[in-house]
């Protein structure tokens, strides 16, 4: 028996296969295309992103030798796809990280104060990062397609719709709304209401992990696989990494740095504090986790091997900053998509810090992987701040294959990082997901005694310079928020 992993990314759609024993059989790939009218505007084909899905499943179906019994999803949450009745996209997706709505995400806290809304949605700020911004967006822009749509749902909820005919979405994915109530376990109807949104709009929600389905006629002969492979709509990309890390109990933190980082640690009940972290609704029955994210995570250095170093591979500049002695004397702030977690300032922008005419490439690509390693610096104290004490970090996504990064985390934060063995925890999570449905794990924990181990662990080494530039770090962004400040108030009298 064999499953199937899907993977649905920012950068990348990822399909994997795994055999009944958690062994890897392999993996295919296809990249998001995206498409960008103006610098804050970023969308998406929604109808192709699901055609590259499938040509992926196709690729990787000759590999697999065993029956595929189960299909599992997970991924990126917020990406809006809005459809006509009959589930065609009216209009490009809009990615999360298009920032088209900042004034109808201002509307929106006018009406419903932050405070207000932290206290339902366990969400701490509204940002126009969260489709609801984006629907209102459509209200004042677009109202034709306003008019027109008939669903509006996010990029995990399509892409389910297409592979079973089925218009659900689940609990974690839905945390990412900011129109999901995280104590009842439903939309929050004043919010949408007052946005002109139907309930008949949305999608039936589920808890996460539920199988729900058969894939269609049409999946099947499109891919290749046999028309009996159930579809488990799966959980959030952080969450099956979870899973995929044996963070499944309370005192463990696991770490991403994929395209964004994320802190992830469950708990027992919905947990809102003075320190405003946000809390969501997790993977299982009646859990929750405590979810810092930084949108400005490792995109900073994808941006700058993209913009500045395009002949460079990863390993390439990993082994550029290694070279470097740490930590650099050049400042980079990653406010590349401005910050939530645990600042929550829209406003702040990339910064680098103490140019000289000695500094090259390398030196920029060390300060870029710093940089977000203080930003995940400043979440852990947050946590700790809780009472959250971890003994290690478990570090996993892209940016755990970085020796230098991985290094400079440890170091920084006086915390160990252990790396598994799967540094993609999400898929293998997702596998752990399918085994359990299917009843070929008994538990969660029987699963990941099986198949989850670290490979490393990165002990904390010299921490004084560390420390020192770290302070550097909250100075300069203290000391630049005036100038933030000042340029948001240019750009709204510029509109």
């Amino acid at each position: 028996m064999a499953f199937i992993t899907i993977d649905l990314g920012t950068t990348n759609i990822k399909v994997t296969a795994f055999t009944d024993q958690f062994s890897e059989i392999g993996s295919e790939s296809s990249k998001v295309i995206y498409q960008q009218e103006q610098d804050h505007w970023v969308e998406f084909d929604a109808e192709a992103y699901f055609d590259h899905l499938q040509d992926a499943i196709a690729r990787l179906r000759p590999q697999i030798f065993e029956p595929v019994h189960q299909i599992i999803l997970t991924g990126q949450a917020e990406s809006l796809v809005v459809l006509d009745s009959d589930g065609k996209p009216l209009r490009q997706a809009i990615s999360w990280l298009d920032m088209r709505s900042t004034r109808e995400s201002e509307r929106i806290k006018e009406a419903f104060p932050e405070d207000q809304a932290y206290a339902i949605t366990g969400q701490p700020a509204n940002t126009p990062t969260w489709p609801i911004t984006k629907i209102l967006w459509l209200k004042e822009n677009e109202p034709d397609i306003f008019k027109q749509a008939g669903w509006y749902v996010l990029v995990k909820d399509y892409i389910h719709y297409r592979l079973t005919g089925k218009m659900t979405g689940e609990y974690s994915i839905y945390n990412f709304s900011y129109y999901f109530d995280i104590h009842q376990k439903d939309y929050w109807m004043d919010l949408l209401n007052w946005c002109g949104v139907r309930r008949e709009q949305l999608p039936e929600l589920v808890e996460p992990c539920t199988t729900t389905g058969l894939i269609m006629p049409q999946v099947a002969e499109k891919t290749g696989l046999d028309p009996s492979v159930s579809v488990n709509i799966g959980t959030l990309d952080h969450f099956a990494g979870m899973i995929g890390t044996g963070n499944i109990r309370q005192g463990i933190i696991s770490e991403s740095t994929g395209t964004v980082v994320a802190l992830a640690t469950l708990v027992d009940k919905p947990v809102l504090t003075k320190e405003r972290i946000p809390c969501h609704y997790g993977p299982f029955l009646n859990s929750y986790v405590l979810l810092p994210v930084c949108e400005s995570g490792g995109v900073c250095l994808e941006w700058f091997r993209d913009t500045f170093a395009s002949d460079l591979s990863y390993k390439d500049i990993d082994q550029l900053a290694v070279r470097r002695n740490t930590p650099a004397d050049l400042l980079f702030l990653p406010y590349l998509t401005g910050t939530n977690s645990p600042e929550y300032n829209t406003d702040a922008k990339g910064v680098f810090y103490g140019i000289r005419l000695k500094h090259d490439r390398g030196d920029f690509a060390s300060a870029v992987m710093e940089g977000v390693a203080y930003l995940l610096n400043r979440n852990l104290a947050a946590l700790d701040r809780l009472g959250i004490h971890p003994e290690r970090v478990i570090t996993t996504g892209g940016g755990s294959k970085s020796s230098f990064w991985c290094q400079t985390k440890a170091n920084l934060t006086g915390i160990p990082f252990s790396v598994p063995v799967q540094t993609e925890a999400a898929s293998l999570g997702c596998a752990l997901i399918g085994a359990v449905a299917c009843g070929v794990a008994a538990s969660y924990e029987k699963a990941i005694e099986q198949c989850v181990a670290m490979k490393k662990v990165y002990q904390p080494e010299e921490r004084t310079a560390f420390a020192r530039q770290n302070r550097r770090y909250d100075q300069l962004y203290q000391q630049m928020l005036p100038v933030f400040e000042q340029d948001a108030a240019f750009s709204l009298a510029d509109d």
